[in-house]
């Protein structure tokens, strides 16, 4: 059984190996057909069009394979990384945002065996981006200052929405819970944190009219100066409040000093004669106050 297992895992090895290098040789040869052109040759508007349409891959498999070939191009020494697997597709698509002649030889091996979420943070670091303030009346509410939360209501039946424009980043389509889920359940899975820069993240939360309403009513209960606070101000006052009511509770408690027992009890410290008849030898047990 043990010698079949291994066998098999062999065999699992190899053809992973295979996948990686197919990948390389792949994009090595897309890199290839889009200097030359060759999609123009047979009707083709774009390489993306090519991909999609062709090859028929999806948008986004099309999306990332289009800007490998384009950072091959360009960088050529990403070839081998991707053959022996310590870069992936993903890891390629956030390198390429980040990349330059100048600092290639630093930043690329940063990209090595990196998650896509990994990968996303470390772009985001390296090359942070802008957060734009977004016109009154706009249907996107981006933050306007570090750290403010965009605020969306979403219906919980509306799905994720493809991009339109061929070769535009691909909006991955986010998995709602089945049939009879909770209203929590759903929001839960819109949840996601998109890095801006290595201390800043842009928050997308799913929430309720309710919720809004209740962020509408929070901001009216502050100063008159502070009616203008932004959402990020609001949420994280009330996650501090929530953070020091649950440290309160966990906090240890301490015994009480025996002073405090018995000025509770109503009991005032004794004068000096009582005290001198707790102490005669022989009489009664010092009591706990007086000890």
């Amino acid at each position: 059984m043990t010698t079949t297992a291994r066998v098999q895992a062999g065999r699992l090895a190899d053809l992973h190996r295979r996948k990686r290098a197919g990948m390389a040789e792949f994009l090595l040869a897309l890199a290839e057909f889009d200097e030359q052109r060759g999609w123009l040759a047979l009707g083709y508007s774009s390489l993306f069009s090519f991909l999609h349409r062709e090859l028929a891959l999806s948008r986004g498999a099309a999306h990332y394979r289009k800007v490998g070939a384009g950072l091959v191009r360009r960088f050529p020494e990403i070839v081998e990384p991707l053959r022996d697997g310590r870069l992936c597709i993903t890891g390629v698509i956030e390198a390429a945002k980040v990349l330059t002649a100048e600092n290639r030889h630093d930043a690329l091996p940063k990209f090595f065996r990196r998650s896509k979420r990994d990968a996303v943070a470390l772009a985001a670091a390296l090359r942070p981006a802008a957060v734009q303030p977004v016109e009154p009346g706009s249907a996107a509410v981006q933050p306007v200052e570090p750290g403010s939360v965009a605020v969306q209501p979403v219906e919980p039946s509306s799905a994720a929405v493809q991009p339109d424009e061929p070769g535009s980043a691909p909006v991955q389509p986010v998995e709602l819970p089945g049939a009879g889920a909770s209203s929590a359940a759903i929001a839960r899975a819109r949840e996601s944190a998109e890095p801006l820069t290595a201390d800043l993240s842009r928050f997308h939360v799913t929430v309720s009219r309710r919720f809004l309403d209740k962020l509408e009513a929070a901001r009216a209960t502050l100063s008159p100066g502070q009616h203008g606070a932004s959402a990020r101000s609001v949420l994280e006052g009330g996650l501090d409040l929530l953070l020091e009511h649950h440290a309160a509770r966990s906090a240890p408690v301490e015994a009480p000093h025996p002073a405090s027992v018995a000025a509770e009890s109503g009991r005032a410290n004794p004068a000096p004669s009582e005290r001198a008849a707790w102490d005669i030898p022989g009489g009664r047990p010092t009591p706990p106050w007086l000890s």
